[in-house]
This record gives structure tokens, sequence and C-alpha cells, in this order.
């Protein structure tokens, strides 16, 4: 059964605006936990939302994906996730996911879950969730690792002009 739109907009765009201002404030004071702990609301909205079979398990990998990298921000809990399980990346749905330290590894699954969310989905409010999550995991990645981000970025291009031809 479709979940009610009657207020959808109004909450997508508080989400948006705490996001934002999480990203903001995040960014100038160099704490990535603030940027979590604002994306967290927009992530639950997104499991309330999402009804479709593969778009509810990508919802509930990514809310618990932001409460594993909330936890290892505040306890500072670094794991090369790549040498452990010997690869540089792994594959999720198409789409490929640099593994590292695990708190730069959690960001990079969520923006992939978010691009799952935004393809696979039909509801617009979940859509405008999935690009909110999208945007504020690469805040999460700026701002914990500013070099790390650049690289990821010049992947995700890459990625996607391969992706284009």
């Amino acid at each position: 059964m479709a979940k009610p739109t009657k207020y959808a907009g109004l909450i997508c765009t508080i989400m948006t605006l705490i996001a934002f201002i999480g990203i903001i404030i995040g960014i100038l004071i160099s704490k990535p936990i603030i940027i979590a702990a604002c994306l967290f609301p927009a992530v639950v909205y997104e499991v309330y939302r999402t009804e479709g079979d593969s778009t509810r398990w990508a919802s509930w990998i990514l809310l618990i994906a932001i409460i594993l990298e909330i936890i290892f921000i505040i306890f500072n809990i670094s794991f090369d996730l790549g040498k452990f399980i010997g690869e540089s990346e792994k594959i999720v749905a198409g789409y490929s996911v640099p593994l590292g330290d695990i708190k730069i590894v959690g960001p990079a699954l969520m923006a992939v879950l978010s691009i799952i969310l935004f393809a696979r989905t039909r509801g617009r409010y979940t859509k405008w969730l999935a690009v909110i999550i999208f945007i504020t995991c690469f805040a999460i990645v700026y701002s914990l690792s500013p070099d790390i981000f650049s690289n990821l970025l010049k992947i995700g291009v890459d990625e996607g002009l391969s992706r284009l031809n």
C-alpha cells in the first residue's frame, strides 16, 4: 500500500534543510559526526517510504550503514577493509565501491545504495531522499578526508563516463 503523501513534501524539505545545515556546519568545523547525525533522519524517513523489494532492502542496509558510520566516527574506529578482504573494490548492484578505511567505505556504500534507490523507485519523495543521501555521503567523505574525497570523485566520474560509452 502506498505511503501517505500529504506531508511528504514538507518532511522532505525539512530533511533537506537538516542535511544542508549539517553539511555546512560539519565541513566548517571539520566534524563529520555532525553531517552523519543530520543525515540520519532522512535515512529513517527513506526506510519508512520505501515499499518495493529491492528498495526496501537497500533502505534497510542504508540505515544499518549510517548507524555503523556514526559509531565508527564517535569511537574513531579505523579498519582497512580492503586489506582485510584482499581487494581494492567490491561491486554492489553493478556499481564499484572502493574499499579502504571503514569510515570511508560506509559513505561510499551509502552513496551506491542511494543510487539504487533513485534508479529503482517510482516515488518522487523516495527519489528526493535518495538525492539528499547521495550528496550528504560525499560531504561525510570530504569531512573525513579531502584527499580520499578527490580520489573517490575521480573514480565516480570515470565510472560514470565508462557507463556512457
